[in-house]
């Protein structure tokens, strides 16, 4: 993607598809393989390397800014998308054929095929058919662990409509501010009460939940904003990758240091997990916001790297899953080395079943709901006319 062309008043076009941001979410993707294969086969989190690969679980946070970021440029005020019953339910429709699909065949597929999910309780199966896992105790099951995230950024798909109708009549500036607000706020929800309290005995883990995540959506949320008002210096700066990248390994390292957050999976005190809050949402805008708003031709942008973006939320939902089945195969013990071989072979292998998910389920998946929810709109409106 080229530099974005320029009106006469010195204004940027906001391009209609950024290709650098095709190709971060296949970086997103395989730097949450690394951080899930690093904790498997036992990398010390207190090394120098595996603080960073511990702290790669940032990657989510990239993944939570891409999505704030699309979806607010696409449908934000300033398109006037939302601004009808139509086009709200247009929108949900395409979040449901986006995620779902694909989502129900890797859940169904681990139910049926995974030894280790034999155990699921009828709400463990509902929960994770729903996803709604992260409001139930123990409703992260084997297999199925890391889409806790996904529920996360589900329910800020359903609630975006409701914020873009909330700020539909500030002006750029007011939402600006509101979002910026809001953002700062949402830090102490680690420190509420009933919160605080979680996770206990028939308690599911409370910090885990949307609105402890609002500062990674917002973002993306900010950079929507900010596309087409950014001045040739800080286009220039943020056309430089690299040095934001090595900032963003950096800040990794940081987070992971002991001194700074509890190591492993150590449930984070408030004050602990508002700093890894922080941390994230300041390595999310080092990957997310030059490519979104410099955008240029970089390898980010080549076909390979496109081609891996587009298949990266089934990279993202099977990883784990195959995991499961690699390590006994490899001969690799859980937590006993082999970080390498793990990892090349989760890569190779979850690539390869997700370009399959891609052609044989996300798009025909896709078609399905776009269909289905045509008729029904078709039939409502000629339900109508005849009354």
């Amino acid at each position: 993607m080229a530099h974005s062309p320029r009106d006469p008043t010195g204004t940027a076009y906001k391009p209609r598809h950024i290709d650098s941001l095709e190709g971060l979410r296949a970086v997103a993707s395989v730097g949450i393989i690394v951080t899930h294969v690093g904790f498997q086969t036992g990398v010390d989190p207190a090394s120098h390397l595996g603080a960073v690969v511990s702290r790669f679980d940032f990657f989510v946070a990239v993944f939570y800014a891409l999505s704030a970021f699309l979806l607010w440029r696409s449908y934000g005020p300033g398109t006037g998308r939302l601004a009808t019953a139509r086009g709200v339910g247009k929108y949900y429709r395409s979040r449901i054929g986006r995620i779902m699909p694909a989502y129900l065949v890797l859940v169904v597929s681990v139910i049926v095929l995974l030894p280790e999910a034999t155990t699921m309780t009828a709400p463990q199966i509902i929960a994770n058919l729903t996803l709604t896992q992260i409001y139930i105790p123990d409703g992260l099951v084997s297999g199925l662990t890391h889409l806790w995230s996904l529920a996360v950024e589900v329910a800020f798909y359903a609630v975006l409509p409701l914020i873009a109708l909330v700020l539909a009549r500030g002006s750029k500036r007011v939402r600006v501010a509101v979002i910026c607000v809001v953002a700062v706020i949402s830090l102490g929800w680690a420190y509420l009460p009933f919160v605080e309290a979680s996770p206990a005995d028939g308690v599911a883990n409370r910090q885990i939940w949307p609105p402890a995540y609002t500062l990674w959506f917002s973002v993306g949320l900010l950079a929507a904003e900010a596309e087409g008002h950014v001045g040739p210096r800080l286009r220039r700066v943020l056309s430089v990758r690299w040095p934001l990248w090595i900032c963003a390994l950096l800040i990794a390292w940081i987070a992971g240091r002991e001194w700074y957050g509890p190591l492993g999976l150590t449930h984070p005190e408030p004050d602990e997990f508002a700093r890894r809050i922080i941390a994230g949402a300041l390595f999310a805008a080092l990957f997310v916001v030059p490519p979104a708003l410099a955008p240029r031709e970089e390898f980010l942008s080549g076909a390979v790297m496109t081609t891996l973006g587009r298949w990266s939320y089934s990279i993202f939902l099977w990883h784990v899953a195959l995991m499961a089945v690699i390590f006994p195969l490899s001969g690799i013990s859980y937590f006993s080395g082999g970080f390498v071989p793990i990892l090349v072979l989760t890569v190779l292998v979850t690539v390869v079943v997700s370009a399959l998910s891609y052609q044989f389920v996300e798009v025909p998946g896709q078609q399905i709901v776009r269909r289905i929810g045509g008729r029904v709109v078709s039939r409502g409106e000629a339900g109508r006319v005849g009354s």
